[in-house]
C-alpha cells in the first residue's frame, strides 16, 4: 500500500478507494492525491 507524499517509483498506481489509474513516469514522482475522489491510499497496479 502507497500514499499520497510517497515517491513509490516508476509505475501504475490504482486509488484504494475508486479504482483510478495514476501513472508515474520518475521514480522521482511523488503520488498525488486521487484525481476522481480526492483519497490518498494506492496499491501498484
Amino acid at each position: 500500500m502507497h500514499s499520497t507524499g510517497e515517491k513509490p517509483g516508476k509505475g501504475e498506481y490504482y486509488c484504494t478507494n475508486c479504482g483510478q489509474n495514476v501513472s508515474l513516469d520518475q521514480s522521482t514522482d511523488t503520488l498525488p492525491p486521487c484525481p476522481r475522489c480526492n483519497h490518498t491510499q494506492f496499491k501498484k497496479g
